[in-house]
């Protein structure tokens, strides 16, 4: 275009054709130009015919065609100017062109100059404007200088519209990659959240202070400002992602410009992909898009380096070929030598070529996703630059990236046709744990835990929202409570590590929800993993070495213990697994790691986490006339790692048995799926209250309440009452040697530090007070107790009775007393008349001499409570008789 337009101007200019002889007429001008230059050569001697076809321009007539023709000898009028040019000199001439080709590139870039030739935008004259405005801006910023090929390039307004071609056709193109380019980099510069915030102005900051080279762009932030930009990326984005690192790094140059000497690229990361892939759905529709998935990491590779750009160099010559840029499916490599033709052999030139990082991982489904009878299913993904250590084998994590398929020639072994192998190209990863302790966590949270903690019974509303739907229990949920929230592990100079997590063990008679409790525990923790001990062996629960089917070197593996570091691990039929198998996690439970000296690899695991067990009583049913250790088939060294023993047994009550059963109907109505909302109002006053009175706090907000607490509470102990501990410490020694039950030993004040933390925490106290103290003695008595033997039970209970009435309200220990008096009646009547009356009647008398020893003198509030009525009890003041009705 440069050209053309200056040979017009040579012709149009005056300095050229104004000067009459330069462009003198002739009349052989009118004359069509001869066919062939050959007649020119033939002069007088060519044919006679010929000489009517042209005219003779050599020969005898040469000078004739000069002559002065006056009426063809001058100018159209129109346009033409008659003022006599003086001839330039050629400086001048030189100068005068150059100013004219500065002029036309100004105006038309070096084309012709807008006006004298037909353009087809003149017709839409906002373009151009526009197209002017933005290269000025581009100008402005600096862009200018990006290369003559880039100015050639116009931007294109419509994005959306596509010519016929693919997604992927389209952005590899050079005019809509250009418009994508500064369609992101216009994003990134300008994109604020509601509060007005530069939302990437701040997220270059931070990843520039840790010196790192990935940008997280939420994928709802880009759709919500550039929609047709987050339409192409999951379609091509592969070509999408390398414009947008482009774009990422130019921002961040512009930002910081000497950025480039720490990182030399930097990478986008798209979070928050709106739709989540199952592992199993993967399917070819799939391929080479853009996914999310989530599974659990089962191994992973080595970092290992892989080559980006490779240089070769040529043994006969020396010469460096390259670069070749590697892909991921195959390896480029030179077919000839370009300065000796040799075919080689060429070497990689090792100071020359570019590495990155490159790292393998298997991610398998999760366990509780996959259905019962199959297998889960894997698949590999690729992690390179700085995702690489981003997760271990063990955690669960979301993985979005690229699916990828590349050709694989033992599974055409295999297989007898083409078969691709597919793999994951990672573009972000995110572990789960990490997003449920820190993302959850709003500050509409933070109040309303806040605000929730200042209930003055916090804690009995805590210990009511444990297993909701599992009726009575109150030991134990208080024993789960306690252990959800844990006390404050203590390492004094890095020498002697005191853990404070809190196990517990339940133990009892079959259908008595313990495994209820369980699952319960697993859902409402932060990280939770349930196992059998039937299905369970040594290495599950602690490590396991194994050679890795590929590289043929020894990897280690994690078991159920060590995946649930800082959580709770789940044994289910604790008493099913074999005394090798248990005796592996002693170490777990007191030490809290795990060591492992096996295939040459010797080496420690944390296992940081608290033990919840549920064992079954040898013979399916607790025998109360024996001893803990005698019902159950459990070492010493096991039981006493455990802080809290609860015992259940399935005792027959008629009323607390109707009370049970209508409170699993009622549940079971309430939670079918069918329900309607019609039903809910009679439903509720059906329903009788789960043997608490305080309200229940909602399941979801119990949970991030314990995240809450775990992270910011740490309760210190400077203000506990000493001595209060060492006395019962050592009255329960000496109970412990006289009655031959389960032994007491130093671990058990440890336990009770712990309990007493635990209760601290739960009520977002920095300081252990009296009743922590308290609480914690009354669960370690109710713990120990229960595991006596029925006869040494009773007398232990009042021997203990000012520990054990710690926060009961009166109202439940007389009810326990009178409980223990119907019962007694109860077996009288059955021994002495062999049947049992519809009515129990208790003198009253017995009461208030019971009621006494436990220092409570007044009765008539206790006769009035709903606890009382709902027992099926009444008072008849005039006979002064206590009646029940069965």
């Amino acid at each position: 275009m440069a050209d053309s337009s200056e040979s017009f101007n040579m012709a149009t200019s005056p300095s050229r054709g104004s000067r009459r002889g330069d462009l003198t007429s002739s009349p052989g001008r009118d004359l069509p130009p001869f066919e062939d230059e050959s007649e020119g050569l033939l002069g007088d001697n060519g044919p006679e015919d010929e000489e009517e076809d042209g005219e003779e321009l050599f020969g005898n007539q040469l000078e004739g065609d000069y002559r002065a023709i006056p009426e063809l000898d001058r100018y159209e009028a129109e346009g033409l100017d008659d003022e006599d040019v003086s001839e330039l000199s050629p400086g001048a001439r030189a100068r005068a062109e150059a100013a004219m080709n500065d002029r036309d590139k100004r105006m038309g870039m070096g084309r012709m100059p807008r006006g004298l030739l037909y353009d087809s935008e003149d017709e839409d004259d906002e373009r151009p404007s526009k197209r002017r405005r933005r290269l000025a801006e581009r100008a402005a910023e600096g862009a200018g200088a990006e290369g003559e090929d880039e100015e050639m390039i116009e931007s294109i307004e419509n994005l959306e519209d596509m010519k016929g071609h693919s997604v992927r056709e389209w952005v590899s193109m050079a005019a809509p990659r250009l418009e994508i380019y500064h369609r992101f980099k216009n994003f990134l510069r300008t994109h604020v959240d509601e509060h007005g915030h530069n939302v990437f102005k701040e997220r270059i900051s931070d990843m520039c202070k840790e010196n790192k080279e990935s940008l997280l762009v939420n994928y709802e932030e880009l759709a919500s400002r550039e929609h047709v930009l987050a339409y192409f990326l999951p379609e091509a984005p592969a070509e999408m992602l390398k414009i947008f690192d482009e774009a990422a790094k130019e921002v961040v140059l512009a930002m910081y410009p000497k950025y480039d000497r720490i990182a030399h690229e930097i990478h986008v990361r798209i979070g928050n992909l709106p739709l989540v892939e199952e592992l199993r759905s993967l399917r070819q529709l799939h391929l080479n898009q853009l996914i999310r998935t989530s599974g659990v990491v089962t191994s992973c590779t080595g970092v290992l380096p892989q080559l980006g750009m490779v240089k070769y160099n040529c043994n006969k010559c020396n010469f460096i070929l390259g670069p070749f840029f590697q892909s991921q499916n195959q390896e480029v490599k030179p077919g000839s030598c370009p300065e000796c033709q040799s075919l080689g052999p060429f070497e990689i030139n090792m100071e020359q070529t570019v590495y990155q990082n490159y790292q393998r991982i298997t991610i398998q489904e999760s366990p509780g996703k996959v259905a019962a009878g199959r297998l889960p299913r894997s698949k590999d993904a690729i992690l390179l630059a700085d995702l690489v250590d981003s997760c271990k084998p063990g955690d669960e994590i979301e993985l979005t990236g690229i699916y990828h398929n590349n050709y694989d020639g033992s599974l055409n072994m295999a297989n007898g046709f083409p078969v691709f192998a597919t793999v994951i190209l990672a573009n972000h990863i995110v572990r789960k744990d990490e997003r449920v302790a820190v993302a959850e966590l709003t500050d509409e949270d933070v109040k309303a835990i806040v605000a929730l903690s200042k209930d003055e019974r916090i804690g009995e509303r805590i210990f009511a929202s444990i297993g909701p739907s599992i009726y009575g229990h109150e030991d134990i949920k208080r024993g789960l409570a306690l252990a959800l929230f844990g006390g404050e592990s203590k390492n004094p100079g890095g020498k002697h590590k005191v853990r404070g997590d809190i196990n517990v063990l339940m133990c009892g008679d079959p259908g008595t929800a313990k495994s209820q409790f369980l699952k319960y525990v697993e859902k409402v923790a932060s990280r939770a993993v349930f196992t059998t001990g039937q299905g369970a062996s040594a290495v599950g629960l602690t490590a396991y070495v194994q050679r890795h089917p590929v590289t043929r070197e020894w990897t280690l593996e994690a078991g159920a213990l060590v995946l649930a570091d800082r959580g709770v691990c789940l044994i289910d039929e604790f008493d099913k697994m074999n005394d090798q198998d248990r005796t592996s996690i002693h170490e777990a439970m007191e030490q809290q790691s795990i060591s492992i000296s096996k295939a040459g690899i010797v080496t420690s695991l944390q296992a940081r986490c608290t033990v919840i067990a549920a064992a079954n009583p040898i013979g399916g049913r607790y025998d109360p006339s024996l001893t803990f250790s005698e019902n159950v088939d459990l070492t010493e060294p096991i039981v006493s790692r455990f802080d809290i023993l609860c015992v259940v047994r399935d005792t027959v009550d008629p009323v607390q048995d109707e009370m049970l059963a209508r409170f699993v109907v009622g549940s079971h109505i309430k939670h079918h799926p069918s329900n309607k909302e019609g039903g809910m109002a009679s439903l509720e006053e059906m329903v009788l209250p789960n043997s608490s009175d305080v309200p229940p706090i909602p399941q979801e907000l119990l949970r991030k309440y314990i995240i809450y607490a775990k992270e910011r509470v740490h309760p210190k102990l400077n203000q506990m009452d000493q001595d209060k501990v060492a006395r019962i410490y050592s009255d329960l020694r000496k109970e412990s040697m006289a009655t031959g039950s389960i032994p007491i030993t130093v671990r058990h004040i440890e336990s009770m530090i712990r309990m007493a933390e635990a209760h601290a925490r739960m009520h977002l106290r920095d300081y252990v007070q009296e009743d922590d103290v308290n609480m914690a003695i009354r669960v370690m008595l109710e713990s120990f107790i229960d595991t006596q033997k029925f006869s040494v039970m009773r007398s232990m209970r009042k021997t203990f009775a000012c520990y054990l009435a710690f926060r009961r309200d009166n109202n439940e220990l007389l009810l326990f007393i009178l409980k223990q008096l119907v019962a007694e009646q109860v077996s009288y009547q059955r021994n002495r008349y062999g049947v049992q009356q519809d009515v129990i009647e208790i003198p009253e008398k017995d009461l208030v001499d019971k009621a006494r020893q436990i220092n409570i003198h007044s009765l008539s509030a206790f006769y009035d409570s709903e606890l009382f009525l709902s027992n099926k009890f009444s008072h008849d003041a005039k006979k002064k008789l206590i009646m029940q009705q069965f």
